[in-house]
């Protein structure tokens, strides 16, 4: 009873049966539903570890789902979709989604994104992290410090905002709209300048090649993400 339950919510029962069967065989505990109210009923009366989400359901579009639930639950949620629109995706993490995956998809490359948003959720209790390391670049988000190879560097109140956004959701994508609102504040969401201004200045600072980031990434048209890998 230990292990981790995944609820599944996706209405092709073939697609539904392998799915939980594969992830069954990981070792991890699956319930499986075809509609998004079963899925909403469920995470509000199971303890839930993850939800896997398909987007085009039967009573309402998954992005209602996320919608519904990021009202009251901060389960994490990992879409699985055909939809790869640049908006479709975007609009996802937007409403909540901690990560989104592109039919097809590999069975290695689902169950690396559930270990990693797992390890994510368990390692960042309440929602803090006293100390982001990769490789030569750590971060101390209680002191508020930067440091390349020992040696500190010195970032402004923005730029240690953006990156402590980041880090709170390392390893995964961080849409523009998502950084602008929670560092800027909610009516500067359109004004996606700033993030390229602002995240060239802390790519000089960090990265040894700006050209070629090690650490902070971006993801074409949709935001960007701090790597969870550690960079030798």
């Amino acid at each position: 009873m230990n292990r981790p339950l995944l609820l599944l919510v996706e209405d092709d029962p073939q697609f539904r049966l392998l799915l939980s069967t594969t992830l069954q065989g990981a070792d991890y505990r699956v319930m499986a539903f075809a509609t998004g109210q079963e899925g909403l009923n469920a995470v509000r009366s199971q303890k839930t570890h993850l939800l896997i989400l398909d987007l085009g359901l039967p009573d309402m579009d998954g992005q209602e789902v996320i919608r519904r639930l990021r009202k009251g639950t901060e389960v994490p949620i990992i879409v699985l979709s055909a939809r790869n629109r640049e908006s479709d995706i975007t609009q996802a993490l937007d409403n909540g989604a901690d990560d989104y995956l592109t039919k097809p998809f590999s069975t290695a490359e689902l169950l690396s994104r559930i270990n990693a948003l797992l390890r994510r959720v368990a390692k960042v209790p309440g929602g803090t992290q006293e100390v982001y390391q990769s490789g030569e670049l750590r971060i101390e988000l209680t002191k508020r410090r930067v440091f390349v190879r020992d040696q500190e560097i010195r970032v402004t109140p923005i730029e240690f905002n953006l990156l402590d956004v980041l880090v709170r959701h390392a390893g995964f994508v961080v849409t523009h709209r998502q950084l602008l609102e929670k560092v800027w504040g909610p009516s500067y969401v359109e004004h996606s300048h700033y993030l390229r201004i602002y995240m060239g200045q802390l790519r000089h600072k960090i990265e040894a090649d700006p050209a070629r980031p090690r650490y902070l990434l971006t993801e074409a048209g949709v935001g960007y993400r701090i790597t969870d890998e550690v960079v030798s």
